[in-house]
């Protein structure tokens, strides 16, 4: 039987993280499913916690052979962590290759390549369920086709979202990431009113070239003004905000109600009626999220998340996006990336150092042949 490499994250009940690359046998495709060879698999900010949980990777050590890492956990979530004490767990949410092998009602697919998202991407081969991949056309490679779940999903799914919930416009936050160029695309096909909000000049002048109407920077001295102008231009009372910390997505609502309540007089006790939302979809800043609750009585802070959202909208519609997605991979769904990494260079201090930097505008792609 063949072997293979397959990256897995395990967290020990006496408070250790080990990250380790394991040679596994390489199975049979059952009936309806596929052997996907994998070339190319992303590496997303919700594949931090998967791989990594609460370890201290400042004390991180990698062993003789480069095969495993060990890093200690932080010991007040040792106890949160018990679901995944002493399992080897495999990770990676998404990637792309050849499927090698088909079993029975899958031979349609054999020979194609093909997205995947299973959690098992870092890996040489993954085996999966048909159902579970998304058919490339012809020409499309895996590297192009390898981000083709997580973004697309989450950025289409913003925007149906808004839809579904009465509004008419968006507010992004980090809106220089491969996501927010991605929606910003995406908004202009639609003909949506985004805004974006970015940290840096360079940063706001890579969307405006890209066509972005509303990029508002908030290391700018103007930046509340500017955040205003764009909120009055696109009427939008719905924000999605990756940073989750700090007093942004609280500037964000107060921004909205300054605007809705631009002509109120009298008593104004409770604020507009309309109701404005900020979703935390993401955590680039840890810190805890802060709420100056000046923007009256109609609003709401929550989550979101991608496969409550595809499970909210069912099976039916999120192969229709999906299919949106394998139809523009090279243009409104196209992914840069910044950086390619091997499955034991993921295993390195330094490297791991990069890729969890989170740095808006980096992205990094896994090639597990390499």
């Amino acid at each position: 039987m063949s072997k293979a490499l397959q990256l897995f994250s395990e967290i020990k009940q006496t408070g250790e993280l080990i990250v380790s690359l394991q040679e596994v046998a390489v199975p049979e495709p059952a009936s309806g499913q596929v052997l996907v060879r994998m070339q190319a698999a992303p590496i997303n900010p919700s594949d931090m916690w998967p791989l990594f949980g609460p370890a201290e990777l400042r004390e991180a050590k990698l062993s003789d052979d480069g095969l495993s890492l060990r890093a200690p956990v932080l010991q007040s979530w040792v106890g949160a962590m018990k679901s995944r004490w002493n399992q080897a767990l495999p990770v990676g949410n998404e990637g792309a290759g050849v499927v090698e092998k088909a079993g029975a009602g899958a031979e349609h697919l054999l020979g194609k390549t093909v997205a995947v998202m299973g959690g098992a991407s870092y890996a040489q081969y993954c085996c999966v369920p048909m159902h579970s991949c998304l058919p490339h056309q012809a020409g499309v490679t895996a590297r192009e086709a390898a981000a083709s779940f997580v973004n697309p999903l989450t950025a289409l799914g913003m925007v149906e979202t808004m839809r579904m919930e009465g509004h008419t416009a968006l507010v992004h936050t980090a809106a220089a990431s491969n996501l927010g160029q991605m929606l910003n695309r995406i908004c202009q096909e639609d003909k949506v009113p985004l805004v974006n909000v970015v940290r840096k000049p360079e940063q706001a002048e890579l969307l405006k070239a890209q066509g972005a109407t509303f990029v508002v920077d908030s290391s700018r001295e103007t930046y509340r003004k500017d955040l205003y102008a764009a909120i009055a231009a696109t009427g939008a009372t719905l924000a999605f905000d990756a940073t989750g910390g700090g007093e942004l997505a609280s500037d964000i609502l107060a921004t909205m109600e300054a605007y809705l309540s631009r002509d109120a007089q009298g008593l104004n006790t409770y604020g507009s009626e309309a109701l404005k939302q900020v979703y935390l979809y993401g955590a680039l800043d840890v810190s805890p999220t802060v709420l100056r609750r000046a923007y009256g009585m109609s609003w709401a802070v929550g989550g979101w998340l991608l496969p409550r959202f595809i499970a909210k909208v069912g099976m039916a519609r999120a192969a229709e996006l999906q299919k949106r997605v394998a139809s523009s991979i090279k243009t409104t769904f196209a992914s840069q990336f910044t950086e390619q990494v091997s499955l034991r260079d993921m295993l390195k201090p330094e490297v791991i150092a990069r890729y969890t930097a989170k740095k808006t505008g980096t992205k990094f792609l896994v090639n597990p042949d390499a």
